[in-house]
């Protein structure tokens, strides 16, 4: 694992960090795809872990949070809008579910749905980290935040990097699998009003030069 600040590492992937996953004391936050199975047990090892929290309910974040929720007998956490899909009985991609890549991506990544123990709401605490509603990729997409360094933890309100060439860059997240853009952008805008001194995002690597991200907020449409 990777330590990106006190208390919060990324647990490794090969070759480089695509879909992430946050250690955050004894807090995990997301839980990549089922097939991320073996890298994630791996590196969890025998850390206890008090909770699963995601940072929304979509194939490539929900995907072994089932099966660690049942194995160490703690519960799982998302907020409220995303607590439908996440229990099955709302599809994972709003608004997009009869997408190819939706369906192929539920149909290879999701892990089975899990009753949710503890519903998240704008403020509430998690490992530290205050709870911030973020919506627009997702109902329920929400942002970490660390209020003593301000580290943001931001899902994928942004990526920060190329899916088809798989560099690092500062991108919003796929218009196709986002339920509303331009809600997504307010919540981007959202993002850059804590002013983080470091993001990590749900793909690709750390984001640390904020100049860089407020040059990229600043170009937004709309």
């Amino acid at each position: 694992m990777k330590l990106l600040a006190p208390g919060v590492w990324r647990l490794d992937q090969f070759p480089g960090p695509f879909v992430n996953c946050y250690l955050a004391g004894d807090v995990l936050i997301d839980a990549g795809t089922r097939g991320d199975r073996g890298r994630i047990l791996k590196d969890l090892g025998d850390r206890a872990l008090s909770l699963v929290t995601l940072t929304h309910v979509h194939p490539d974040h929900q995907g072994l949070a089932a099966e660690l929720c049942r194995k160490r007998g703690i519960l799982l956490a998302c907020h409220a809008g995303d607590v439908a899909a996440m229990e099955g009985r709302a599809p994972m991609n709003e608004g997009q579910a009869d997408n190819v890549v939706t369906r192929f991506a539920t149909r290879l990544w999701a892990g089975p749905p899990h009753p949710v123990g503890r519903v998240l709401q704008e403020g509430d605490e998690v490992g530290g980290f205050r709870v911030i509603h973020a919506p627009g990729h997702a109902r329920g997409a929400v942002i970490y935040f660390r209020e003593s360094d301000r580290v943001a933890i931001c899902g994928d309100v942004i990526r920060n990097m190329s899916f088809l060439t798989t560099l690092a860059g500062i991108k919003e997240p796929p218009g196709f699998l986002t339920y509303d853009p331009a809600e997504n952008r307010r919540s981007i805008r959202r993002l850059a009003a804590l002013n983080p001194a470091l993001i990590l995002p749900g793909h690709g690597p750390e984001v640390t030069d904020m100049a860089a991200f407020k040059r990229f907020v600043d170009q937004l449409p709309g």
